[in-house]
Formats: C-alpha cells, sequence, structure tokens
C-alpha cells in the first residue's frame, strides 16, 4: 500500500479516536477525557493499528485509560466503520505513548552533562 495512503488512514484514525475519547464516546469511566492520541501506526495490509496515547493525568489513570481502551476496542472500530470511509478498518491495540516522558529524561540528562 502507497505510504501517502497509510498516512492518511492513520491522521484519520488518531483524529477520529481523539473525537471519540474527548466527546465521551466511549462511556468507560476509566477512560479518562484528559487522553489525547499522539499516533497511530497501521500496518500496510491495513490489517492492524498500533494506537498511542498519553495525556497530563497520572501514570496510573493512563494505564487504566488504556486498559479500557483495549477492552473497548471493538465498539471503537464499530464507530470507525459507521464514520469513516475505507474499506477495511484495521484491529485496535492501544498503548501509552512514553516519549514526552522519554524526553524530559534525555533533557534532563543533557542539562546534567552541560552544567
Amino acid at each position: 500500500m502507497p505510504e501517502l495512503r497509510l498516512k492518511k488512514v492513520e491522521t484519520l484514525l488518531q483524529q477520529e479516536i481523539s473525537i471519540m475519547i474527548n466527546t465521551n464516546k466511549v462511556k468507560d469511566p476509566r477512560v479518562s477525557t484528559l487522553i489525547s492520541v499522539f499516533r497511530a501506526e497501521v500496518s500496510k495490509d491495513l490489517n492492524y493499528a498500533k494506537i498511542y496515547v498519553s495525556g497530563m493525568v497520572e501514570e496510573e489513570q493512563i494505564e487504566k485509560s488504556v486498559h479500557a481502551l483495549n477492552h473497548a476496542a471493538g465498539f471503537i472500530q464499530a464507530m470507525l466503520r459507521k464514520r469513516l470511509r475505507i474499506k477495511k478498518i484495521p484491529r485496535l491495540s492501544f498503548f501509552q505513548d512514553r516519549s514526552i516522558e522519554e524526553g524530559f529524561i534525555i533533557n534532563k540528562k543533557i542539562e546534567g552533562l552541560i552544567s
């Protein structure tokens, strides 16, 4: 599948899932509306998608939200099937995005080297 098409699907998934989370379409109380979808990675055959979430909430709350989102993945896929005009909706797996935290750690290490 062409890279441009994959990027479009990834962007669509990221936007639509963010909207679902922020507008409380996923009615599980464990899913915090303060989390955001930071990126989506779709396999070349569109069978699978890894959705990375993070937010300005405690680590424990993000972990609970990720667990709840994985539990609701089938429901989210069904909603995406209704909202998006693509032939195949990938099977969703949710993960915590730790890139922001890792960036802070690297910055602190660099500052320690400079000082």
